[in-house]
């Protein structure tokens, strides 16, 4: 039974020609991912189909099944002016999720008691609790909690979230996702796999997680040369038959190539009156010079950069704290960065990663603590918000800007149109305008523009957003070989998993972990601390139980031990402030540091064990 159907479609933009009558079904509960290089029509294909854009050719067919429900997730999704977030949820014609947003609405004014009594009887005649129990799920899962909340206030990020949790909620047939897994965390991203893998969903979507690719996807199918090629499997499965397609078309390629040698050859010696047989052949040989030269062979991107030189000192970061309205993002963080170090940060959507970025790299100051930066360090700062570039300045022009050439090992340079070509922006497309640039483009411009400082410490807060998988590829290699620093803030675990040694987890109220390990690797170890937390819960219930019942006193020794451990706890906390004070001293020696770090850690320690003694007793009283 298929869902969608595809005939004879085509589309171009002046010379360009994206496409042409490509052919394509969907059936029900099929997975499929669109892959493509960016630039090559990917974008404009998902709008064909999702109804936005009109295909062109006489013959050309979109058609769905009518009986379908369709969801469609756009990368920049817009809602209603005025709306909050509670109406946007639940803007439906769906009598269930109607029922929910009247007793979600009923429910912020609980003084309104006819209109709450009205709303809970609607949800037991529909039996509509446990869809009431679903929704809020999904709305936890994708932290969305604050329903009376306008859109208006929202980030673009939040608005993608809203989108997606409003798009399951409708629970549609046949769903359509544009980079669903943008703007999400690492939590958010593993249950949204979960879900899209359950077996009655057909789903079609354009992502560059490759572990999505790899564990939800059952079809993948490739836009590449105008030319639409459909692969059964997964991504792994996909890359082994893409390897065989094109060493069978290199072959061809060959092949043609010395044909066409000897056709031209022909055709050179000819003489001016031809016959209806020799000009055949010349018609013959125009074909096979067009579908010779049509299908050169794949371009890659080319990354050969190098960073400058890394003295013994890189940067340092001596007990910073960070907080924000009494929300603590960064506590008492130490760490010294080694040379050639790859560290990921992951933690949930405002833990305090792009602020923790800001303080390393100075631009803003700690609460208290200091940061140190060797005098050698050269940041390359990749943001996820990237730069304002011009829209009516043409790409050569924005590079230009910067410099006319970069300096490359033993002395050799390599000027901006060089450079613009090994990032796949060919010597016409350089003329190209930046408004007429695709989403991955721009990335891969703002690439180009970080790494041009030459920088030997680079920092990539979510750089894979938009890039196509090849522009991955090439960037994962380019890091692996990178002789200076990288940290990176990253969604994608297939890219986290490749390009770093260790992470720094954020797990809350400022505290960040240093885990030895990849991503996954971190996972798996989580799963199994909080496996042995949830076990350990139990017993500890039943302890405090006879106790309560028993009415456990404190003795007078008791209580004066009691009082004593609260005021030798604030004579530590008073000692402790004093000392990250003194690391405020830009003029501090290193012996002095090193000297005042240790006696900061005696001091947690000893913090630690008075808080526990202390609270043993109060669990008495």
């Amino acid at each position: 039974m298929n869902y969608l159907t595809l005939e004879n479609v085509s589309k171009s933009y002046g010379e360009k020609v994206l496409f042409d009558q490509i052919n394509f079904q969907i059936a029900k509960g099929q997975k499929i991912a669109l892959v493509a290089k960016n630039g090559t029509g990917k974008s404009t294909l998902l709008r064909i189909i999702s109804g936005e854009e009109a295909p062109e050719g006489e013959t050309c067919k979109v058609q769905y099944r009518r009986d379908i429900r369709i969801g469609i997730l756009k990368q920049d999704p817009q809602f209603r002016d005025g709306h909050t977030i509670l109406e946007a949820v639940f803007e439906s014609d769906n009598v269930m999720i109607q029922a929910v947003k009247e007793y979600q609405a009923a429910s912020l004014h609980p003084e309104q008691e006819t209109r709450f009594q009205k709303a809970l009887t609607k949800m037991d005649d529909l039996k509509a609790w446990d869809f009431e129990a679903k929704i809020k799920e999904i709305l936890f899962k994708l932290n969305i909690s604050d329903l009376s909340k306008h859109i208006h206030t929202l980030s673009g990020g939040q608005k993608k979230r809203l989108a997606l949790a409003k798009l399951i909620i409708e629970e549609p047939d046949f769903l359509i996702l544009d980079e669903p897994t943008n703007h999400l965390d690492l939590d958010m991203i593993e249950w949204l796999e979960k879900y899209l893998s359950q077996p009655n969903l057909t789903l079609f979507m354009v992502t560059h997680d490759r572990y999505f690719l790899e564990r939800v996807c059952n079809h993948i199918v490739e836009l590449d040369g105008g030319n639409l090629y459909r692969y059964k499997g997964n991504y792994s499965e996909f890359l082994e038959k893409k390897m065989l397609r094109e060493e069978n078309e290199d072959v061809v390629l060959d092949k043609n190539k010395k044909l066409l040698k000897k056709e031209l050859e022909w055709v050179r010696r000819m003489p001016s009156a031809r016959t209806t047989k020799s000009k055949s052949r010349v018609q013959a040989f125009h074909q096979l010079k067009e579908e010779t030269y049509g299908k050169q062979k794949h371009e890659k991107m080319q990354i050969d950069i190098k960073g400058q030189r890394m003295g013994s000192k890189i940067l340092e970061a001596h007990y910073i704290n960070k907080g924000y309205d009494g929300n603590i993002l960064v506590k008492d963080f130490f760490y010294k960065f080694k040379k050639n170090e790859r560290v990921g940060i992951i933690g949930p959507n405002g833990a305090g990663k792009s602020t923790f970025l800001k303080l390393l790299t100075k631009q803003i100051r700690p609460d208290s603590g200091k940061v140190v930066v060797g005098g050698t360090i050269v940041f390359g700062y990749y943001t996820q918000d990237g730069i304002q570039l011009k829209q009516d300045k043409r790409i050569i022009d924005v590079i230009r800007d910067i410099a006319e050439y970069i300096p490359l090992d033993k002395g050799a340079k390599l000027t901006a149109p060089q450079l613009l070509e090994r990032f796949l922006f060919s010597r016409k497309q350089q003329q190209v305008y930046v408004s007429q640039l695709s989403g991955g483009e721009r990335r891969r411009l703002y690439l180009l523009t970080v790494l041009m400082e030459n920088p030997n410490f680079l920092i990539l807060d979510e750089p894979t957003n938009d890039l196509d998988i090849v522009t991955l590829n090439v960037l994962e290699d380019f890091l692996m070989d990178f002789p200076g620093c990288v940290i990176i803030v990253s969604h994608d675990r297939y890219f986290m998993d490749k390009i770093v040694d260790h992470l720094f987890v954020f797990e809350g109220n400022g505290h960040i972990r240093d885990f030895n390990g990849t991503y996954t690797e971190y996972r798996v170890k989580k799963l199994e601390e909080d496996r042995i937390a949830k076990q350990n819960e139990a017993p500890k219930v039943k302890k405090e139980k006879p106790q309560k019942e028993e009415g456990a006193k404190l003795s007078y020794e008791e209580r004066k031990e009691f009082k004593r451990v609260e005021k030798e706890i604030e004579k530590l906390e008073t000692k402790k402030a004093a000392i990250i004070e003194k690391f405020n001293d830009t003029n501090l020696p290193a012996e002095e540091i090193e000297k005042l770090s240790i006696e900061l850690s005696e001091v947690n320690n000893l913090i630690e064990e008075k808080e526990m003694r202390w609270m043993e007793l109060a669990d008495l009283m």
